[in-house]
């Protein structure tokens, strides 16, 4: 049923930026929002279509998907979707399509524009989504749009090679993009000229298409250049277009690279994907401490220094998965090989043990489990050798509790929310940090979404998730002092690992808990929860700062220790630090202290 007026304007005088704008303003753009009631599975809108408005969900919930058909957002009541298309092309960057029974509000695109017009606080909110140019030659912070090249090469699918390799020698050039209407729909190198024409003896009047690379993997112009990169190395290719809105718009080539930095990370990408054995990958993994050192150094953010790291874990753990393939054959049923703890949350560093787990189709046979036991125990070892140590609890596909069929975990997850136990709590803190690795990814996704939903409706098991993240609890003292450890090895030091980072990871999974955000790195978490208002804007940012200035702290002590020649942990002296940053690092903790009382009193951050 329709929303009443005031209804309306109290729900819209709680979502930013509408929070800003003048009663009276608020009150004249109200009645220009549209009301449409979908079902579950609907869908809101498809890739290149033309927007007309503005999204905002008033109630349920939105999966938006990027134009590759893989999921890039799940949003729910307050997050509003669709602006980039507004503020750029008028075109659907994404499809959008719900989950669940769900209410959107439609603010037609001329009324949009002028509310972005008219209110400097609206452009600068619903323009979050475009990068800042980057202020160096940073590659992993550096976005796609400003590596490429703006008028690729393009031809059509008739073009006969000759005529190709032509155009390719003319424009000085080694690829050429194959488009009907500016829809990408091939690329051929000189590579594949060489290799697939003149090498096999093809006429040179042969069409391209018939040697062309079909349907090639792409980038958007909002990608970082990591990701160019990455997927350069990992799936060996030289060339990869840019496509916004279903068009062609640019290529991005090696060449274009080499005059930006944070290469070392995706060279180690490269080798490890390549490495043909355990022995091999163990001599590129030696090499993370030193890039740790260069990312930290070159001034990039916590968070793009751990995914960055966080990604040579992943491309390691699928390389196993292939040798393990290649020396047991292939497997007898789908299965999913998934990460959790800091690997899981993209969130590793230069200390880190590894923490997974394999789900494996309901059609797996009992004749089946040794296949998948060698398989878990081929991964989980060849991980060991390469510096990801065992995992002392145990938590990994090699323990027959954490590999199992999907309905197995789909038991486990449901009974953690209904009794949870001390051990519920815990496993279900680890287990709602999983991220696919590799494998069949539908698997997982299902099971994710119902007991996400299932949990954050779950009052009982939200308050003891609640009382589980309180645990952990910053090092503060009286008069402004730190609550150093008293005795052992590391007798008058922080642990900025749990007591430092660990409150921060455990409240943001709460925030995501309770708002069934799916979200599942720690900042995401948290600038998803501020969208959905879970958390307030004040308290989340207050939040957010705080927690990079402790991950950032945690980095930097890392760094040092590796500069010294040391092994680098998690244990930092206070001395250490100049007044400045010791001011600074508990005020920080002071924040994360505030904020898990709040929670601890059923309070929120709301008010």
């Amino acid at each position: 049923m329709p929303l009443a007026l005031p209804d309306l304007i109290r729900f819209l005088s709680a979502v930013h930026p509408y929070d800003t704008l003048p009663h009276d303003v608020l009150e004249a753009l109200a009645p220009a929002f549209h009301m449409h009631e979908l079902a579950s599975d609907e869908p809101v809108y498809a890739f290149g279509e033309e927007l007309t408005g503005l999204y905002l969900i008033h109630q349920g919930q939105v999966e938006v998907r990027d134009e590759n058909d893989v999921p890039v957002s799940l949003l729910g009541p307050r997050n509003s979707f669709g602006e980039r298309g507004l503020l750029r092309s008028g075109l659907a960057a994404t499809s959008a399509r719900t989950t669940e029974p769900t209410v959107l509000l439609v603010l037609p695109k001329d009324w949009f524009q002028q509310l972005i017009a008219d209110y400097p606080a609206a452009k600068k909110f619903f323009d979050r989504s475009r990068q800042p140019k980057a202020q160096k030659n940073d590659l992993a912070t550096s976005s796609v749009e400003t590596l490429m090249a703006r008028a690729p090469l393009t031809c059509d699918a008739q073009t006969s090679v000759q005529e190709a390799a032509r155009l390719m020698r003319d424009a000085h050039v080694s690829s050429i993009c194959v488009t009907q209407d500016d829809t990408l729909t091939g690329i051929a190198t000189i590579r594949d000229i060489s290799g697939k024409v003149v090498a096999a003896g093809l006429p040179f009047d042969t069409a391209l298409s018939d040697v062309m690379t079909h349907n090639p993997l792409a980038l958007s112009p909002s990608d970082i250049g990591s990701d160019v990169l990455h997927m350069m190395m990992e799936r060996r290719i030289g060339h990869v277009p840019v496509v916004e809105a279903g068009k062609l718009v640019g290529i991005v080539t090696q060449t274009d690279l080499t005059r930006f930095q944070a290469v070392s990370s995706a060279e180690l990408v490269s080798e490890i994907a390549q490495a043909t054995t355990i022995s091999e990958m163990a001599k590129v993994t030696a090499r993370i401490p030193q890039l740790l050192v260069q990312l930290v150094a070159g001034g990039n953010r916590h968070e793009v220094v751990t995914r960055l790291i966080t990604d040579i874990a992943d491309t390691a753990t699928r390389r196993l998965l292939a040798l393990a393939e290649e020396h047991l054959g292939p497997a007898p049923v789908p299965y999913l090989w998934l990460a959790c703890g800091s690997q899981g949350r993209q969130e590793q560093t230069g200390v880190s043990d590894q923490d997974n787990c394999l789900m494996l189709d309901d059609t797996v046979r009992d004749t089946d489990i040794p296949y998948f036991e060698a398989l878990a125990k081929y991964v989980c070892d060849g991980l060991n050798d390469i510096g990801y140590v065992h995992c002392p609890g145990e938590m990994m596909a090699t323990n027959p509790r954490w590999r199992q069929p999907v309905s197995v975990w789909r038991d486990y997850f449901s009974n953690w929310i209904a009794k949870p136990s001390p051990e519920a709590q815990m496993l279900a803190s680890v287990m709602f940090d999983l991220r696919p690795i590799g494998g069949t990814f539908s698997l997982f996704e299902d099971l994710q979404d119902t007991t996400l939903t299932a949990a954050s409706k779950n009052s009982i098991f939200v308050a003891h998730m609640i009382g589980n993240s309180l645990k952990h609890t910053p090092p503060l003292g009286l008069l402004r002092g730190f609550a150093t450890i008293r005795s052992g090895e590391h007798k008058n030091q922080l642990d900025l690992k749990h007591n430092g980072v660990v409150p921060v990871v455990d409240l943001a999974r709460v925030y995501a808990l309770q708002g069934a955000l799916g979200a599942v790195n720690t900042r995401a978490r948290l600038v998803a929860a501020q969208a959905a208002g879970v958390l307030s804007q004040s308290g989340g940012q207050d939040l957010l700062d705080a927690y990079d200035l402790i991950a950032e702290t945690r980095l930097e002590h890392q760094a040092a220790q590796i500069k010294e020649g040391l092994a680098p942990d998690n244990y930092l002296a206070p001395a250490d630090l100049s007044d400045f940053d010791r001011s600074h690092l508990r005020d920080a903790f002071v924040v994360v202290k505030s904020l898990q009382s709040a929670v601890g009193h059923g309070k929120g951050m709301l008010g």
